[in-house]
């Protein structure tokens, strides 16, 4: 699809890790990068596992250096350096990670970062590992590092309060080079910033080409959605069942005679691989009725259409579910009129669908 890099994984957490990361590091045009703590058999794990870029991460908090890595400030400056410059001498480019920098004390964070920018970084990575950052704060924080390194900087966002993809959008506007994404945004607690939501609000919404194909989007998102066995939320922005559909009378009227009354325009279900869907329920007009009974070969009068809708109405409101052959059962009650030569073949198509 045209990913820029895969962070592939922890090559040093087991052997069946570190064997899929060097299969992805081979048979990939993508960069691929491995995660390392900064400790040496992490590295040395990464570099044999063949990656093309390998990233360091450390935590910088005081919480996180005391309760989690029992370490002290000192150490990780110290060890940070020395990792940097083992992954350097391998040839490899470094990206690092001062983890938990949002929670990590101003001035420490700046000496970390002299200290890292000079030991000779590719790349340097602000994360969000709590998910605390607002996008005005994360804005700040990309212009305060940059003030500190001479590296690229990366941004990694978690939606602990469902700020994950503002705060990387808030990244890039503040100079970031690339944001660290996942697929339907899973990841640790709440998730990551969303990989499809992210790519069409940079398509869409800041004009920028960036190279991935859009329109397999949504395949992407049911394939991962399958394999992880994590379940998209119906209302998941692009890829979500009902992120192009419509119940409500006045959207679907919209939409019927133009699709950008009620879509954002500058994304279309086309741009996504996905379809929009006039959805019948306790909030649907007439105009969808009437769309759904043409599609099935009916040739509806007004008066049929309005007797339809209020039987939609009163069922969605009482089941919220239309299936297409409740739908044919009320306007064979209404006595509509079918189109020869197309009812076998809609019912027997009705009979396999599961929804309206």
């Amino acid at each position: 699809m045209g990913t820029h890099v895969i962070e592939a994984g922890f090559p040093v957490n087991s052997r069946t890790e570190f064997e899929t990361v060097r299969d992805i590091a081979a048979n990939t045009q993508a960069t691929t990068c491995g995660l390392a703590r900064i400790v040496e058999g992490d590295i040395e794990a990464a570099l044999d596992a063949g990656v093309d870029l390998v990233h360091l991460f450390v935590s910088t908090s005081d919480v996180q250096i005391e309760d989690s890595m029992h370490s002290s400030r000192e150490e990780v400056l110290e060890r940070s350096v020395d990792s940097i410059e083992q992954v350097r001498e391998a040839g490899v480019p470094v990206m690092f990670s001062p983890m938990d920098a949002t929670r990590t004390h101003q001035d420490f964070l700046a000496e970390v970062l002299q200290a890292v920018s000079a030991a000779g970084i590719d790349w340097l990575n602000i994360p969000d590992t709590c998910g605390v950052a607002t996008p005005t704060r994360m804005g700040e924080l990309v212009r305060f590092v940059d003030e500190h390194i001479d590296a690229r900087i990366d941004v990694h966002c978690h939606g602990d309060f469902g700020l994950a993809s503002a705060n990387a959008l808030a990244g890039f506007e503040a100079g970031a080079a690339q944001a660290q994404v996942s697929v339907n945004g899973i990841g640790e607690r709440a998730g990551n910033a969303a990989y499809e939501e992210i790519v069409m609000a940079a398509e869409s919404l800041y004009g920028v080409d960036t190279g991935i194909d859009t329109t397999r989007l949504t395949e992407l998102s049911r394939l991962v959605e399958e394999c992880s066995e994590m379940p998209t939320p119906a209302n998941k922005p692009v890829v979500g069942a009902n992120a192009f559909s419509h119940e409500s009378g006045i959207h679907a009227a919209g939409v019927i005679e133009n699709s950008d009354t009620f879509e954002p325009g500058v994304m279309t279900p086309e741009m996504v691989g996905a379809e929009r869907e006039l959805v019948l329920g306790k909030h649907t007009g007439t105009h969808s009725v009437r769309e759904r009974l043409l599609e099935a070969g009916f040739q509806p009068s007004d008066e049929e259409v309005k007797k339809v809708t209020r039987r939609v109405k009163d069922f969605g409101a009482e089941s919220g579910r239309i299936t297409a052959e409740v739908l044919l059962e009320f306007a064979r009650d209404a006595d509509i009129p079918r189109e020869e030569g197309k009812q076998e073949s809609k019912e027997e198509n009705d009979r396999s669908e599961v929804e309206v």
